[in-house]
């Protein structure tokens, strides 16, 4: 007797469960047009990941470096350029590179190195005009051809040589080293050019402690090699942010 009654009593259980079951399930459901409404009819509401990044596409790439570069840049005679781009073109006058870089120190480097340079090659330029005229006079000119060497109304120079093969002398010479140091003074004016536009590339650049530099001991694969295709080496990586 007591058997029977467990077994209808666990019927029973059975029977209510399959009843209350999907009962229970549909109250869970959420009415899509109010997520606190409860509605036992509705089908199940699939919510998307909203923790899920979306990958960026290429326009989007394309966008950020554009904003990128537009903070980059700066404006210079109504156009967009870098700062290195914007000291290079204020470099063609010296010194503006270095003032707009505020390296004020460099100021008299730049103006003594170029002075310098610049008077050597006057002097240079004076004295082989003074032997080109003094050449020419004694070709063109019979009263000064008939003086006896050193004539001073050729110059304070070439009125000092001996004969005309000395003032021919004095023209190379004199040419030689004007021609150099118009070469010097060019080298001097892209020095000052190139030194500003490297301080501007220098301004932002990364030197804090993010910055490190990590080495050790590897591996380094070499086919070929007789024996082990392997050899001791040493692995370098330089980390930043």
């Amino acid at each position: 007797m007591n058997k029977s009654l467990l077994h209808l009593a666990a019927l029973l259980l059975l029977v209510l469960g399959a009843a209350w079951g999907p009962r229970a399930a549909r109250a869970q459901v959420l009415d899509p047009t109010n997520p606190n409404v409860v509605n036992p009819a509705a089908p199940p509401v699939v919510r998307p990941d909203t923790a899920r990044i979306r990958k960026p596409t290429l326009a989007d790439k394309r966008k950020k470096n554009t904003e990128d570069s537009l903070r980059r840049t700066e404006k210079f005679l109504g156009m967009r350029v870098t700062p290195p781009a914007k000291a290079g073109y204020m470099a063609l006058v010296p010194g503006l590179g270095q003032i707009y870089n505020r390296r004020w120190w460099k100021l008299p480097l730049v103006y003594g190195a170029l002075g310098t340079v610049a008077g050597i090659l006057i002097f240079e330029q004076q004295a082989l005009t003074e032997y080109s005229n003094a050449s020419e006079r004694l070709r063109t000119d019979s009263a000064i051809r008939t003086q006896t060497f050193p004539i001073a109304a050729l110059g304070p120079r070439a009125g000092k040589e001996n004969s005309p093969e000395a003032i021919q002398n004095g023209i190379v010479f004199y040419r030689h080293y004007r021609d150099g140091f118009i070469f010097y003074t060019g080298i001097v004016y892209g020095l000052q050019a190139l030194d500003a536009i490297v301080d501007a590339h220098l301004k932002t650049f990364d030197v804090g402690d993010d910055l490190t530099l990590h080495w050790q001991p590897t591996m380094l694969w070499a086919p070929g090699g007789p024996g082990i295709p392997v050899v001791p080496g040493v692995a370098v990586a330089l980390h930043f942010k």
